[in-house]
């Protein structure tokens, strides 16, 4: 029967659990030999007479780097925004903010403050959202940017 081969088995298993192969013992290593190191030769080290005027870039084709360096074109400036704009991100940022600070330094708002917080967020968010452009931007841009 196959159960009784895998009783017998798993008794073999079990029987000989811990005990370890009997390995060959490793010999015994030689010991190094010492082999006498050379003496380290100095070379001679050039004084700074011996330099000269010579940079660190003497042997470079472009070693002159007054001449002919890229200056990049200004940077254009930066976009701004309308004011009505400008006013809506600071209450969708800002309501929250404040909210939160007077939360964690536990200080007291009055109900009215507090609501007025809560709807400059909303009022900033639905301005932002209704203020966004409807269509894309260029009706053949699939959306890829090399």
């Amino acid at each position: 029967m196959q159960r009784d081969n895998d009783d017998e088995a798993w008794r073999a298993i079990v029987e000989n659990f811990g005990e370890r192969a009997d390995l060959d013992p490793e010999p015994p290593a030689a010991e190094p030999v010492a082999e006498p190191l050379p003496e380290p030769q100095q070379e001679p080290q050039p004084g700074p007479e011996a330099a000269g005027a010579a940079g660190w870039d003497e042997g470079y084709p472009d070693a002159d780097w007054t001449t002919d360096r890229f200056v990049p074109p200004p940077p254009p400036p930066l976009p701004t925004t309308s004011p009505d704009r400008t006013v809506a991100w600071v209450g969708l940022f800002g309501g929250p903010a404040i909210l939160l600070v007077c939360l964690v330094l536990g200080v007291e708002l009055p109900a009215l403050v507090a609501y007025l917080l809560v709807a400059a967020f909303v009022g900033g968010f639905l301005y932002l959202v209704v203020q966004m452009p409807r269509g894309p931007r260029d009706p053949d841009d699939d959306g890829a940017v090399v």
